[in-house]
């Protein structure tokens, strides 16, 4: 987004690159908002005297923000960082911290839909681990400390490390990630091993602030082991939202945050589609998309590109292992991403790391259609093996991934509407 000098409100930082704040400021009402990108030397001169009325700040310059204040909030002050300012009509500037009240806001939604109860009142003395030990983390820390919890923190540089975890802290209920592992583009990361977090298993939930992908590494980890997880989309919508309050001198109710954040959810989540070869992914895909006017991407093309092969030239040249090895590559590389239509090739579900892959970011929709109308052209393994064999080994695996299945229509345009039907009626 290109700076408008006239700009009322807007995010401060060093490097910028995509946000969302923009885009969910509109939604709250505080525009126009606009990304103002400063070196370290040009902040203290854009802080006292931008033609600014609202600013949040991010990294690197929150302690900036905090230290050129007129005045702090009592939150600001106890963590000695702030990331949103604004400035009064006097032209001295308040400073207040909005990631305690954003992660406050998530914390007790996330204990009343996953643990039936009210959040001070369960997490009064509940033994909680906080991974991190940075700025995001004190805030983390300043919110639960208001609830009553008994906190420790995991840092790689103190005795309290990620070697003793589960030693010091098996008795941990809620665990709680504040470093950057596991975001876009490293990403499906964690900051613990699966044999760790197993370990700890009075766990009864995982947070993960990072919250693209919208499934971390962590939290899928967590959904492998049957424990309730969320990342961090609420966190950064509801600390807007504080933020616009001071702003506008205005409130926002629950619902409002809940709208903006469901709308990013849909809107950032991949239509990923899988299915037998022949089934039509592709050209579903293309309808598709269009429809739903979102970027389409055919991982076949895609490889070839790449390659400078067909995947049916490739798996002739080199076999079918290697072009596995390489077809999770592109896989990695364009499921990382968000609010795509991406056509998978037909063999992904025969590495199992592909679904992490796809589910991270994505709604897995299988396309269905009977064998016997299924093409073999151009589709090596199909000749080979044969599709009855292919059907055998994979359709399993296909109604295992997918999270729902949509039977194919007789025609692209009528499933692409299929699928579009269905996505109106879920919340993803």
């Amino acid at each position: 987004m290109a700076e408008d000098p006239d700009s009322r409100f807007g995010l401060l930082g060093r490097k910028l690159g995509h946000s969302w704040s923009p885009r969910i400021h509109k939604m709250l009402g505080s525009t126009p908002y606009a990304l103002f990108e400063r070196e370290p030397e040009e902040v203290k001169d854009f802080i006292r005297h931008g033609r600014w009325q609202g600013l949040n700040v991010t990294i690197p310059y929150k302690v900036n923000a905090f230290a050129l204040a007129d005045e702090v909030s009592e939150r600001a002050q106890r963590i000695g960082t702030a990331n949103t300012l604004v400035k009064r009509c006097d032209d001295s500037i308040y400073a207040d911290n909005s990631d305690v009240g954003g992660f406050a806001w998530m914390l007790k939604r996330f204990c009343k839909r996953h643990w039936g109860a009210n959040g001070a009142q369960l997490l009064s003395h509940l033994p909680v681990v906080v991974l991190g030990s940075g700025g995001a983390s004190q805030a983390v820390q300043t919110a639960l400390e208001e609830f009553g919890a008994s906190v420790s923190v995991i840092s790689r540089h103190s005795d309290d490390s990620y070697d003793t975890l589960d030693a010091r802290h098996a008795d941990a209920r809620l665990l709680i990630n504040t470093t950057p592992v596991g975001m876009y583009p490293s990403c499906p990361t964690s900051p613990l091993s699966n044999t760790k977090l197993a370990k700890l298993t009075h766990l009864r939930g995982v947070i993960d602030i990072v919250y693209n992908p919208t499934r971390t590494g962590l939290c899928l980890q967590a959904e492998r082991l049957g424990i309730p997880f969320e990342s961090g989309l609420a966190m950064l919508v509801a600390q807007a939202a504080l933020s616009s309050e001071l702003f506008l001198s205005t409130t926002h109710s629950q619902e409002t945050v809940e709208v903006i954040e469901r709308e990013l959810r849909n809107s950032m989540t991949n239509i990923c589609l899988i299915g037998m070869p022949g089934v039509g992914k592709t050209s579903t895909g293309t309808l598709l998309a269009h429809e739903l006017h979102r970027p389409f991407i055919d991982l076949d093309a895609a490889f070839k590109i790449k390659e400078d092969a067909s995947a049916a030239d490739f798996i002739s040249a080199h076999g079918e292992a290697v072009f596995r090895d390489a077809e999770s590559q592109i896989l990695a590389d364009y499921a990382s991403k968000s609010g795509l239509v991406i056509s998978c090739g037909g063999g992904v579900v025969v590495r199992k790391d592909n679904y992490n892959l796809l589910h991270q970011n994505g709604l897995i929709v299988m396309l269905d259609r009977p064998v016997e109308q299924l093409s073999t052209r151009d589709r090596p393994l199909s000749q080979s093996k044969g599709l009855i064999q292919l059907a055998e080994e994979r359709m399993n695996l296909y109604r295992s991934w997918a999270d729902t299945i949509i039977a194919c229509t007789g025609s692209p345009s009528g499933d692409a509407h299929a699928i579009s039907d269905f996505l109106k009626t879920q919340t993803i």
